[in-house]
């Protein structure tokens, strides 16, 4: 059984997205299921595939924050989806190593392979173009920047079919992200301290995430558009030029943060962050950093502690349904930050992304505006 449709296909690091035709050339296997995609976020993630240095192969169908329908299964008992199931697509995990046997995929020892660097060896020879060339195994367990995705069934997050299936994508991953990091991580509630470095979509989840917990949040970016954003949130705003920014933070949160959330992979706001923690607070860091990352003398005295946070700590199955509930409560408003387009204007929503016009950019492949 073969299916064509359209997808979105990165050629090469310099080159456009082009749109065309794609053939996929086996249905789904057991623990497989096929959606047909109703919105796709774009992440930062997939646009760093053009400074990867070749380690994520080309040409490949980008794309990790799918949401559609269930339109075919392949079975199996670890399928807990069927047909006509509206699903939030997420990271791709084995299942069966230690930390996914501990509730802890996002450390799945196969993380990096499944998602970024390779996929599954049954995947290469499935997707080409169509011409029949082959096309790298799919991205994240997803390839989703198209009309169709053939996704492991433990990726997808069955979701009430009320909700808004084409905005939900950004839920698998980014969303996810920032909201796991304050729910799962810190475990932020009322009296909590948190500061966000840097109002993306990664960060204005973690602020909507820790107002809907009862936290104090203090949100710094140097864009004002985007602190605004944080404002409406629930943050109180501070310019990452603010002269003395650990002190200011000290004051704003009676002596110091207990938690720390950096967005941005900036050395110099690190550090200003560790320095705004109170005794024992804890600095996460989301954003992959490009250089070594010099700490300055005292940053991590009186127990203050600094780790890595991958895909909010999150159990997606878990944390999914809990973030859609928020949003029916009106507790998360994640579709404020939104802006939609076309699967043929994925090029203006990549600029629009790297300018910094739009938060999240989420593609419609049917072509649906709004």
């Amino acid at each position: 059984m073969t299916t064509r449709f359209r997808a979105a296909v990165l050629r090469s690091r310099e080159d456009p997205f082009g749109v065309e035709e794609v053939i996929l050339r086996s249905g789904p296997a057991e623990g497989e299921v096929l959606v047909r995609i109703a919105g796709c976020g774009m992440c930062r993630t997939d646009l760093a595939v053009r400074r990867s240095g070749g380690r994520s192969p080309l040409p490949a169908v980008l794309g990790h924050e799918g949401a559609g329908v269930v339109v075919r299964t392949g079975g199996g008992p670890d399928t807990a989806v069927g047909v006509g199931d509206h699903v939030v697509l997420s990271f791709d995990s084995c299942g069966h190593c230690r930390n996914c046997r501990g509730a802890a995929p996002a450390y799945c020892d196969s993380f990096a392979s499944l998602n970024l660097f390779g996929g599954r060896k049954e995947d290469t020879p499935r997707l080409t173009d169509a011409a029949g060339r082959p096309l790298a195994p799919r991205w994240f367990g997803q390839s989703s920047f198209a009309e169709y995705a053939l996704v492991p069934a433990r990726n997808a997050v069955r979701v009430d079919p009320a909700l808004p299936l084409e905005l939900l994508g950004p839920l698998g991953c980014g969303f996810l992200t920032g909201a796991g990091a304050v729910l799962n991580t810190f475990r932020a509630g009322p009296g909590d301290t948190l500061v966000v470095l840097g109002a993306g979509a990664v960060g204005l989840a973690a602020v909507m995430a820790a107002t809907a917990s009862g936290a104090f949040i203090v949100a710094i970016d140097h864009n004002p558009q985007r602190l605004a954003l944080a404002e409406r949130f629930g943050a109180v705003p501070l310019s990452s030029g603010t002269m003395g920014l650990p002190e200011r933070v000290r004051r704003l949160t009676d002596g110091g943060a207990r938690y720390a959330l950096d967005t941005t992979a900036s050395p110099p706001l690190i550090n200003d962050a560790l320095r705004a923690l109170r005794p024992t607070g804890t600095l996460g860091l989301v954003a992959r950093l490009h250089t070594a990352l010099p700490l300055e003398p005292g940053t991590l005295d009186r127990g203050r502690a600094v780790r890595h946070l991958c895909e909010g700590d999150a159990v997606p199955s878990l944390l999914i349904p809990r973030l859609t509930a928020l949003w029916q409560a009106g507790r998360f408003p994640f579709d404020q930050l939104i802006r939609t387009y076309p699967l043929s204007g994925i090029d203006e929503a990549e600029r629009d992304c790297d300018a910094g016009r739009v938060v999240k950019p989420v593609l419609l492949p049917e072509g649906r505006d709004r």
